[in-house]
């Protein structure tokens, strides 16, 4: 027999009813937040990103001991080296080394085969007249990808995002990647050893952004910046658009669950949580025509948070 949850952990969720007058009107409301458009957010990206763009590695060090809370004396001691790496990588469990071989081997097969379909090499033919037309695929000198670090590590981000670059042809990939405290995550360095990616710095936020885009004396610019972040990551990649090429602007994490009300509601619940323990301003949203469903929904979020190991980021999301 489960046990209730206590009052501490009950999360009262929004709900809102299709029928009543003012659904749109707060519907509107809910959705209405675009953190990486919140002008306190820009104001402070646009600092960031004129700091770094002006006094470089000085810059990038003194935001990253700042947000990070680091204690770096250069910019020198943001580069992991491969080594420390390689080190993670052979330190992981059995069966934690067997699931991050694994999803490598599937990222790589599918961008294989989707390279190898669409022509590695582009392609060319000459018309009646002699022109020659054609188009020529060229792999990017270099690449940065943004591995989120701060509230969560995924070394899912590193792999979906590196081992695509290589297989394109991509001469290097640079990483960064947050380590608050300076705690680092073993999955994430030994994802990045398995996809081959070439340098990593422990650097996140805007500044992070700024430095792939313009380049510092240490940090290398380079052609496109991907992978996902928070608020102030967008915020700075829609800045540096133009500037460097951007996958595209991610804002916090969202998901939308259509219920029949067939589904079982512990289900619904995890589906929920996978996207709310992202971010505070992350948006779970449930939609189901049937309440009684819901509140069964509601009774599984509430039993089920306590074992949520980020249980008070997906309270506040």
């Amino acid at each position: 027999m489960s046990a209730l949850p206590t009052s501490s952990s009950v999360i009262n969720i929004t709900k809102l009813n299709s029928y009543e007058a003012d659904f749109q009107h707060k519907l509107s409301a809910l959705l209405a937040f675009e953190a990486s458009q919140d002008d306190d957010i820009d104001r402070a990206v646009m600092q960031i990103l004129s700091n770094v763009k002006q006094h470089g590695d000085q810059a990038v060090l003194d935001a990253t001991n700042r947000f990070d809370r680091m204690q770096a004396a250069s910019i020198s001691e943001l580069e992991i080296p491969k080594q420390e790496w390689q080190l993670a990588f052979d330190g992981l469990s059995p069966e934690r080394r067997s699931a991050l071989e694994i999803a490598a081997q599937r990222v790589r097969a599918y961008h294989q085969i989707q390279k190898n379909s669409c022509g590695s090499e582009g392609f060319s033919y000459t018309e009646a007249d002699g022109t020659v037309l054609g188009q020529k695929v060229t792999p990017l000198d270099r690449v940065g990808i943004y591995v989120p670090g701060g509230k969560a590590a995924y070394p899912s981000s590193v792999l979906m995002n590196a081992i695509p670059a290589k297989v394109a042809g991509v001469a290097e990939v640079i990483m960064v990647v947050p380590t608050p405290d300076g705690v680092k995550n073993s999955l994430v360095l030994a994802a990045a050893w398995l996809a081959g990616v070439d340098r990593i710095f422990t650097i996140g936020g805007a500044q992070a952004v700024a430095a792939l885009a313009y380049g510092t004396p240490t940090i290398p610019a380079v052609d496109k910046i991907v992978g996902p972040g928070n608020a102030y990551v967008a915020a700075a990649k829609r800045r540096v658009f133009g500037t460097v090429g951007i996958d595209m602007i991610a804002g916090p994490s969202e998901i939308l669950v259509l219920c029949d009300g067939t589904t079982d509601p512990d289900w619904v619940a995890m589906d929920l949580f996978s996207q709310a323990e992202h971010d505070e301003l992350a948006q779970s949203i449930m939609l189901c025509p049937d309440a009684s469903y819901i509140a069964k929904v509601q009774e599984s979020i509430n039993r089920l948070i306590e074992d949520m190991p980020r249980k008070e980021i997906i309270r506040t999301s």
